[in-house]
């Protein structure tokens, strides 16, 4: 592949729900997503271009990608659309296929009758050639699916977004990011390469989303710190601070009061004055 190339947007290319399939003068409708040729759950075969092709097991390290690539997806996606993996698809006549990982618009297509088709997808690449990749990714972006990736793993690891203008893989730099009103937040390149980095993304894909057990957490994590500076504030001034006054700082978990007795702590007589439940 071409890896010198201009500067390439890792933007949305399109507004969700844009993906629909596209239909081109002189041309046949693309069948529903759901009308298979193979059948799902029983054979691991697909269709390319009429071509029957085997979906086989994986090996390390494609099976570990697998399983690190549906971690991230599954908490970036938003509100009101589904993360899936090996999810079979019609993509046109003579092909019925699935990619690694995808994201989907929840609810049925009013068009079709059908789910909707998928509008972001990625491949897991290493034993498979890259002309057969890049066959399935011309399928699909003819198909409509808007975005597709690849994660390559075998020698220089890396990832990729297939561009239609130049009908190749397009690498992206290590630091770049992800960017889909489909995502709560920008997904990193590394992530999809690194499990630390997968982690702190999942981290933070999930309090982009309020999940309630990272917000208390977090808010736990901001109390401690404010009681913290309250007895580091008080004993630096000589103030003596009670069991039963430690307690009541310690148990106080409203940020906005924490916050007030750590301006008090500085002007104070005592520790009383400092806990008092008269505003500022």
């Amino acid at each position: 592949m071409d890896e010198k190339r201009a500067a390439y947007s890792l933007k949305a290319p399109g507004h969700p729900g844009s993906g629909a399939p596209m239909r081109l003068p002189g041309r046949e409708p693309f069948p529903r997503v759901d009308d298979h040729l193979v059948q799902p759950e029983v054979t691991r075969d697909e269709m390319i271009g009429g071509r029957r092709v085997v979906a086989s097991p994986a090996h390390p390290p494609h099976a570990t990608q697998h399983s690190r690539l549906d971690y991230v997806i599954q908490a970036h996606t938003a509100p009101g659309y589904i993360a899936a993996s090996d999810l079979l698809t019609r993509h046109d006549r003579s092909s019925d296929f699935a990619t690694d990982a995808c994201i989907y618009k929840e609810g049925i297509d009013p068009e079709t009758g059908a789910r909707h088709l998928e509008e972001i997808a990625f491949e897991v690449v290493s034993e498979q050639n890259e002309s057969l990749v890049t066959e399935k990714a011309s399928r699909m972006h003819q198909r409509g699916v808007r975005r597709i990736f690849t994660v390559w793993v075998k020698g220089r690891q890396r990832v990729c977004e297939w561009s239609p203008e130049s009908g190749s893989w397009h690498p992206l730099d290590s630091d770049a990011s992800i960017e889909d009103p489909l995502l709560v937040a920008p997904l990193s390149a590394s992530s999809l390469l690194d499990a630390a980095a997968a982690d702190d993304a999942v981290a933070e894909a999930l309090l982009a989303k309020g999940n309630p057990v990272l917000q208390a957490r977090e808010a736990a994590i901001r109390a401690e710190a404010s009681a913290a500076a309250i007895f580091q504030v008080l004993d630096a001034r000589g103030i003596a601070v009670s069991p039963a006054q430690r307690q009541t700082i310690l148990a106080c978990s409203d940020q906005e009061r924490l916050d007030r007795w750590v301006r008090r702590a500085a002007v104070g007589s005592s520790a009383d004055d400092v806990i008092a439940s008269t505003p500022d």
